[in-house]
């Protein structure tokens, strides 16, 4: 008698939370290296970062066994991210740019925080829940931060966004590789169980 595998449909989540947690790291690291890049090279950077995440986001909501009002979450999050990231594109060499770029980035993590925050309370079988949960409110607490700082200059905007996404990105790596090891082991525990005997 064939038996039909269980699989967890978060089982390669982590993969995708690598990639992003790498993308996060290196654009943090870039940007560190060169807070004093210019307001057009800012602007590309943040906006490429906003729509590429903005995607993974709007991918994420179809492809997720999640609750419906996650994946609205997920889809509104991502949407939004996409449209500030090409809005980012449009208006970076206007005068009012630094302060539009504040906003684009904070309103960005804060929507990334709570729809990942949202996912994670809502699906109780996803692997390293609490540490997805933790990184959440750590995106929304980057996006409070960077839309209440009084920036004076780009120099000091590259430098807090910078810094958070270097910290953003290494708790998901390291998220990443905890939702791998989990995922092993449940997939090793659902294989034992439906293994005939």
């Amino acid at each position: 008698m064939a038996t039909t595998q269980t699989r967890n449909p978060l089982g390669e989540l982590w993969k995708t939370v690598l990639v992003w947690g790498m993308l996060n790291l290196i654009l943090g690291v870039v940007v560190l290296a060169w807070p004093g890049i210019s307001i057009l090279v800012a602007a590309v950077l943040f906006g490429a970062f906003l729509v590429i995440s903005g995607i993974a986001q709007v991918v994420a909501a179809f492809a997720l066994d999640a609750s419906a009002s996650s994946r609205v979450l997920l889809f509104i999050s991502g949407a939004l991210s996409v449209v500030l990231g090409v809005l980012a594109f449009r208006h970076f060499g206007e005068g009012y740019a630094l302060l539009l770029l504040a906003i684009w980035i904070g309103v960005g993590f804060i929507f990334q925080g709570v729809a990942e925050a949202a996912m994670a309370i809502s699906h109780p079988l996803m692997p390293a829940r609490g540490g997805h949960i933790f990184l959440g409110i750590l995106t929304v607490i980057a996006g409070v931060v960077v839309l209440g700082w009084p920036f004076d200059s780009i120099v000091v905007l590259a430098i807090v966004a910078g810094a958070w996404l270097v910290v953003i990105g290494i708790t998901q790596i390291i998220w990443a590789f905890q939702a791998r090891k989990d995922t092993r082991t449940i997939e090793h525990g659902i294989e034992q169980l439906t293994r005939p005997t």
